[in-house]
């Protein structure tokens, strides 16, 4: 006799802010509803890091417990909450900015009940219209925002009690890896397992996170669902002395600003500043990229952010996940991981040795890092966009555009490809929903958040 599968009312693919979002709200309004979450990566007590733990260098865990695991890549990151419209993904696009606001405020009275902290960076308007202008000085635009700092060991411990709170409300199926999205006659009626196990469920919602972009993008072209394509967003991360960058991050913490390059016309952006915090490897499905944490009770005496450029392909480009994952695999076949070059070194065409960077003023917080030479690795164009802005940040930085300074590359962001969806998030399949980064709509803590709870709030007016 066979075993007829499980029946939720909602299912959730993946356990990022989007998901946890989704989950509270659902079970603060209707308690009664029936709730799987499917997580590809382990519980967040089990997410341990061994090259972290043991001092050696990445073992390419898979998953990897960095971005995969309950509370998603960001259980790890510094835990920046931007209280803005202005960056942090496309919400606008689907309601006024007034609501996107709404919600935001609403995610972070939801964060404070967990513990987040009172404290807002960026507030000193008189100050930060200061560096506004110095900024505008040099072609640079700073964007202001008001944002918290959780940290990378308080955002874990927030997440820790959303799990808590939630595990006896919800059924949480980690280590579980989804193949396929169930749809049947336009509809989206449940998922299937990597083990074969199939679920059923009266609505799916899929925050796949920036690690299952990729899964996810396929399941799109499977179901032959409309895409659009997103700016693909590929650089280094780089690292400064955190001195240098004092005047700026005092005042607004996270310096966000954005340039044009003179050469292209591209734009360039600051992403993810972290001050006193120390550069980090990402494992995403065996690529090998980098990121950036920090820490609210640990601190270094670096600061480091990324430097991004952001491009638009015109058609018949479709593939904006596989050109990021193709120029990060430059580095990992030139390094066997992440690459590590002296600004001075690039600038006078040679690659860093292990030597060159022990002499230098800044010492890498990476440490498994492999010096060599990122000309290798990025488009010409790119290169010379990124040597533009960093050129342009040293005259509100002095020392930014240092021979000193260290880049690490790649750094790329997987949240390229995005679905049509209506204005409540859902997809062309009725009852199937995507929120999160991974799915393009968002990209950072707060929006993708508010994104699980749109979804919610629809999934509630509906049962």
């Amino acid at each position: 006799m066979s075993i007829m599968p499980k029946g939720y009312d909602v299912i959730i693919v993946g356990a990022g802010p989007a998901g946890i979002f989704t989950a509270l709200e659902l079970v603060k309004a209707a308690p009664g509803l029936s709730i799987l979450i499917v997580e590809k990566g382990r519980e967040i007590e089990s997410r341990k890091c061994p090259s972290k733990e043991k001092n050696v260098a990445c073992m390419r865990c898979n998953p990897c417990a960095i971005v995969n695991g309950w509370g998603g890549a960001g259980a790890f990151s510094d835990g920046k909450l931007t209280l803005t419209t202005e960056f942090g993904g496309w919400l606008d696009e689907y309601v006024s900015r007034h609501q996107v606001m709404e919600l935001i405020d609403y995610v972070d009275s939801v964060y404070l009940n967990f513990g987040a902290p009172e404290e807002i960076h960026g507030a000193d308007e008189k100050r930060v219209k200061e560096l506004q202008q110095k900024a505008a000085t040099a072609d640079l635009r700073l964007i202001p925002a008001k944002i918290k700092h959780l940290g990378t060991d308080r955002c874990w411990n927030i997440l820790k009690q959303m799990r808590d709170y939630l595990s006896s409300k919800v059924d949480v199926k980690t280590s579980t890896e989804v193949k396929h999205l169930l749809v049947e006659d336009g509809q989206a009626v449940g998922i299937e397992t990597a083990a074969g196990e199939s679920y059923l469920g009266r609505f799916v919602v899929v925050v796949p996170g920036r690690e299952g972009a990729a899964w996810f993008a396929s399941e799109v072209a499977r179901l032959k669902l409309d895409m659009t394509v997103n700016p693909v967003d590929i650089g280094v991360r780089v690292e400064v002395p955190a001195v240098v960058m004092e005047h700026l991050t005092d005042v607004v913490y996270e310096s966000k600003l954005i340039y044009y390059s003179k050469s292209f016309d591209d734009k360039v952006r600051t992403f993810c500043m972290n001050p006193y915090g120390e550069v980090v490897m990402e494992n995403n499905s065996g690529l090998i990229t980098v990121n950036g944490h920090s820490y609210r009770d640990r601190k270094t005496s670096n600061t480091n952010f990324a430097l991004l450029v952001s491009k638009t392909f015109t058609e018949p480009f479709k593939e904006p996940i596989s050109y990021g994952r193709n120029i990060a695999t430059l580095a990992n076949i030139l390094g066997g991981g992440v690459l590590v070059q002296r600004l001075g070194d690039l600038l006078s065409g040679r690659r860093s040795t292990p030597e060159r960077i022990k002499r230098g003023l800044v010492e890498p917080t990476l440490k498994e890092a492999t010096p060599g030479d990122l000309s290798l690795v990025f488009p010409y164009r790119h290169m010379v966009s990124l040597l533009e802005m960093l050129e342009a940040m040293d005259k509100i930085a002095p020392g930014v555009y240092s021979n000193h300074t260290l880049l690490y590359g790649v750094e790329v962001k997987f949240y390229s490809s995005r679905l049509a969806l209506s204005s409540n998030l859902e997809t062309q399949v009725k009852n199937l929903f995507a929120a999160g980064d991974g799915a393009g709509v968002t990209r950072g803590l707060a929006q993708a958040s508010a994104s699980g709870v749109m979804v919610a709030r629809e999934i509630l007016k509906r049962v």
